[in-house]
């Protein structure tokens, strides 16, 4: 089965419109912007927008984070540029408002299982497949390709959580071919251009492709869309996981209004 990403994600804004609405009142959120600002993040930026309003939410972009305490989540637009100390910056985002589960303290919160920890949003994403696919990670045998902040570190702490036999591979490893022959599930965010190929997998796999990247002025994921054949569940890109954790990210933007909310006990 291909997963329809913005299919899913239509449904994610809906119900987080629907708890919106329940707040009788718009949350706020509030995306950080670099000066120096490109037409790739313009472009995300639109996307974010829509999906905010989709998800009964206001937008507001800022170059600053100084007046931000009226916010209801606060996010910073990636990457940001080289001369800034991007971890400070995110680190400076307060936990009850950090919606990307991007600061030390948000993350930390994660990585420990916290019953009140926000996912962060490819996680959130994967989970969704998951669920909406009746996929079940325990004993699963599942390679995570790289370990990046944004994927592949959280996806494989996430699927730890799940009770997964978890390897990371990237690029120092060496071990792709033979870890994926194994594998019963993959996530991949490697963000290298049909790096998997269809006989390098088992059949019936489980294959999450959250990496992107450009070839021949085409966006592109990981895996090379013939695998398609051989798995259980996989994601296109793009298409795929890419809408779905946009979603997810203004979904949880409403669960950190309704926190703050009077009705936030019934809300979250």
């Amino acid at each position: 089965m291909i997963i329809d990403g913005r299919a899913l994600a239509s449904e994610v804004l809906m119900d987080a419109k629907l708890r919106a609405e329940a707040l009788h009142r718009r949350p706020n959120v509030l995306v950080y912007v670099a000066p120096e600002e490109t037409a790739a993040t313009r472009s995300y930026l639109k996307i974010k927008a829509r999906s905010a309003d989709a998800a009964g939410c206001d937008f507001e972009e800022t170059q600053s984070l100084i007046s931000s305490s009226r916010a209801d989540a606060i996010i910073v637009q990636l990457p940001l540029p080289s001369e800034m100390n991007q971890e400070e910056v995110l680190n400076s985002i307060p936990l009850h408002q950090d919606a990307d589960v991007l600061s030390r303290a948000a993350r930390e919160k994660f990585e420990q299982g916290a019953v009140d920890a926000l996912l962060p949003p490819v996680v959130a994403a994967v989970r969704e497949i998951f669920m909406q696919n009746d996929v079940d990670p325990r004993r699963k045998k599942a390679v995570v390709i790289g370990a990046g902040f944004l994927v592949g570190a959280p996806c494989a702490t996430w699927l730890k959580q799940q009770g997964a036999d978890v390897v990371i591979v990237t690029k120092e490893s060496g071990t792709l071919t033979s870890a994926l022959k194994e594998a019963d599930i993959i996530i991949s965010g490697a963000g290298s251009p049909h790096l998997i190929k269809p006989d390098m997998l088992k059949q019936n796999v489980v294959l999450i492709d959250a990496g992107t990247s450009e070839s021949n002025g085409e966006v592109v994921g990981d895996a090379d869309p013939a695998c398609a054949e051989k798995c259980l569940l996989f994601t296109p890109v793009p298409g795929g996981v890419g809408p779905l954790a946009v979603a997810c990210l203004f979904e949880n933007a409403v669960t950190l209004a309704a926190r703050s909310s009077p009705q936030g006990d019934a809300l979250r």
